[in-house]
């Protein structure tokens, strides 16, 4: 009865701030310049993501595998990039630095939702690529798109319970000490690390988080092409050397556009000294920069998509005869 009664006055002892404050933006030179930049950004990535869910969901060549990833990549990067750059021009432009408390908790979930969708995406594509070489004559059986479908929507519901699981965890935190977030959006460390109670729990979700979506995938990625460079070794001429590597090339783009940025970023802060401007311009470049490069990546590195995108073009630019009949 009497551990009835602690955790009930444990429980009342709870409190939620009505608001926080995001300070990570506060500051930063050339505010209105940083603002121009991220709006370029946020209509280049949805414009460009936007135009390749198009191109595949409309041509039924492109109704393959490899190119459920790409759609499903394209689909992460807009929910991300509506999900954190909207908010940031927000306050640059406004000066509006504070987020109600649900807003955070539900900008948290979107933001690491979509964010965790863009790393494993990246892992089944990989997946894809070392299928495709290291056992091309039954690629068709183990990879194909049912199970690319199935793949997919396991990812989406297991990432939704990892993170909702993590949000949730931020509401049985106090708030006692301060409000003020020093991120660029309702980021997990900072906003955990305010509490005036226990925080250990929120401390071993988000290592967990990081573990599975930036440790454990490059990893993954790493040992799929490290299988991938034996078999190459393995092919007896140059030339299908190269011609299996090419079909890598646009895979491995997006990996090093994705990690090695989040990876030299919060090295550089652990290990050199920089200001907190700094920090945060980098690490949100770092998150917002890769969604706009991925869809042109793989315009310019897929020739079916280029044989499409000007085939399309050849279509609008041949004159219609509206005499004949």
């Amino acid at each position: 009865m009497s551990s009835l009664n602690a955790s009930f006055s444990q429980n009342i002892s709870i409190v939620h701030p009505e608001y926080f404050f995001i300070l990570g933006l506060s500051g930063i030179p050339y505010s209105n310049y940083y603002y121009i930049f991220l709006f370029m950004i946020y209509f280049i990535t949805v414009i460009g993501n936007s135009i390749v869910l198009f191109i595949i969901a409309l041509d039924r060549s492109l109704h393959s595998p490899r190119y459920i990833g790409v759609f499903n990549l394209a689909l992460a990067d807009i929910g991300e990039t509506n999900a954190l750059i909207p908010n940031m021009m927000k306050t640059l432009l406004f000066d509006s630095q504070y987020i109600s408390y649900n807003a955070c908790l539900v900008n948290m979930f979107f933001v690491f939702l979509f964010s965790s969708m863009q790393s494993l995406t990246l892992v089944v594509l990989a997946y894809d690529r070392l299928i495709a070489i290291c056992l091309p004559l039954r690629y068709h059986v183990i990879v194909n798109n049912s199970n690319m479908c199935f793949v997919f929507s396991a990812i989406w519901v297991f990432n939704s319970v990892i993170v909702a699981s993590m949000v949730s965890l931020i509401t049985q935190i106090s708030f006692c000490k301060s409000n003020v977030v020093l991120s660029y959006f309702c980021d997990h460390g900072p906003v955990y690390r305010l509490a005036c109670n226990d925080n250990y729990v929120n401390k071993i979700m988000g290592f967990l988080y990081s573990t599975l979506y930036l440790i454990a995938p490059m990893l993954v990625i790493g040992l799929s092409y490290l299988g991938i460079f034996f078999v190459v070794r393995k092919i007896r001429t140059w030339e299908g050397r190269i011609k299996a590597l090419k079909t890598c090339v646009s895979h491995l783009l997006l990996v090093a556009i994705y990690f090695l940025p989040i990876f030299f970023t919060y090295l550089t802060s652990l290990l050199l000294y920089s200001t907190p401007n700094s920090r945060v311009i980098s690490t949100s470049l770092a998150y917002a920069v890769p969604a706009m490069l991925n869809p042109i990546i793989y315009v310019l590195n897929t020739a079916e998509i280029k044989y499409i995108i000007r085939k399309a073009i050849r279509n609008r630019s041949v004159p219609i005869d509206r005499t004949s009949k």
